[in-house]
């Protein structure tokens, strides 16, 4: 099946990055376009990709038969069914739920983490201080990581084992954020987002997002 992914801008769209890593890291192949964020191309694609509002989106097929599939928790979800030997999922069932549980809980929480400490790979800054509502944030995140890798990572650097999968796609804009702000972290949590943002997918999207030529001056803490 032909597919093609619609991101916002690779500088400043996180979830974006875990939908190209459902595709990339899993070597599937795809097409991609880059949207960016609250410019008349946004409006135009709200319109044109209906009913999908949001980014990322994955278009899967063509013409009539077409499949639109927004979200990036669902789009985990539909590329597992249409790919099984990529093993996007934790093969075992109880790791597999505890992997849908931890994709589930980043996608519906962390306000703080999100709203203070926004995606940005073309930066890194040292004066901005996460508040008292963010390390909570942090600190939850640390757990579930280090309650998982204990259960299932086994000798692996991803949290279940040695494959990476959705759950660390969920979680690689987590190390992204850590990187652009210079969160600390206990050192085995340090040593998972290192190798989260190592991965060659990953080193990927952040060269891509480094040469894009538009900015959000909202995310951009040092301009006026």
């Amino acid at each position: 099946m032909q597919y093609k992914l619609i991101m916002g801008n690779q500088a400043y769209s996180s979830w974006s990055l875990r939908a190209w890593l459902l595709l990339r890291a899993f070597d599937i192949k795809f097409e991609q376009e880059v949207v960016p964020l609250y410019g008349p191309e946004w409006r135009d694609y709200q319109i044109n990709v209906a009913p999908a509002n949001t980014v990322p989106t994955l278009l899967a097929g063509e013409g009539a038969d077409q499949i639109t599939v927004w979200d990036s928790l669902a789009i985990a979800e539909f590329l597992h069914e249409r790919h099984p030997e990529a093993r996007i999922w934790p093969r075992e069932t109880h790791a597999r739920a505890a992997a849908r549980s931890l994709c589930a809980e980043m996608h519906s929480s962390y306000v703080a983490l999100r709203s203070t400490l926004p995606m940005n790979v073309r930066r890194e800054y040292r004066t901005v201080k996460a508040d008292a509502e963010t390390l909570a944030d942090i600190a939850r995140i640390e757990s579930l990581w280090a309650w998982a890798a204990a259960r299932w990572g086994g000798t692996g650097p991803y949290l279940f084992g040695e494959r990476m999968t959705a759950a660390d796609a969920f979680y690689a804009p987590v190390a992204s954020r850590i990187r652009t702000y210079h969160v600390p972290l206990k050192p085995v949590s340090q040593a998972y987002c290192d190798t989260l943002l190592a991965h060659p997918a990953t080193q990927e999207f952040y060269r891509a997002g480094r040469r894009e030529s538009w900015v959000l001056e909202q995310v951009e803490f040092d301009q006026e």
